[in-house]
């Protein structure tokens, strides 16, 4: 057999974050979603189980079943590759950490419910994504229009719909990558 050394692990952080993901999802088919729920799930706890502080930010890894899957990494899979590429693993990192930590808190604080889910970091990445053209003291229009039809959307659905979709996450996700774009792109542009 040929080495395949021409297939690059083009995207470390975005391919090892789906990774990760899809062993939670296995692990969580295993163990009757046992693990899911104790690891890769946010939701109101006691702050002396350990871990409350694992599940404020490992909630992103985990998903209800492969649809939920495959509906998050297939945006991710698009969009991030491009993302580490423009700003770079380490600011990917932070970006994702933040906003799956900010999404968590955001859920113990506001809602009695569960969260699980990587569709904070989803929206995150498609408000980030409308800055990769950005010019010294011009906003793209496409921006603008992603960001309003974007924000707009969640909102109409959130009142019209009732449905198990954390709607307030792709807020604040989305919300996130607006700030990280304008903070990132602030520096590109003085530097």
């Amino acid at each position: 057999m040929k080495n395949l050394a021409f297939v690059q692990y083009n995207s470390p952080v975005v391919l090892t974050f789906v990774a990760i993901s899809f062993f939670a999802m296995l692990l969580g088919n295993i163990t009757d979603h046992a693990s899911t729920l104790a690891v890769f799930s946010v939701y109101r706890s006691s702050f002396t189980d350990p871990l409350a502080y694992v599940r404020i930010f490992g909630h992103v890894f985990g998903h209800a079943d492969f649809e939920h899957f495959f509906s998050n990494f297939l945006i991710l899979l698009l969009v991030g590759p491009i993302l580490e590429e423009k700003y770079g693993a380490k600011s990917l990192i932070y970006t994702m950490g933040f906003t799956a930590v900010i999404t968590g808190i955001v859920q113990i604080l506001f809602f009695d419910t569960v969260l699980l889910g990587a569709s904070g970091i989803v929206f995150m990445f498609m408000i980030l994504a409308s800055f990769a053209n950005v010019r010294s003291g011009r906003i793209p229009l496409t921006l603008i229009v992603v960001f309003v039809l974007f924000l707009g959307r969640e909102i109409v659905s959130g009142l019209t719909i009732e449905d198990s979709i954390s709607r307030v996450t792709h807020i604040v996700g989305g919300v996130c990558g607006a700030i990280f774009g304008f903070i990132i792109n602030r520096k590109e542009i003085s530097s």
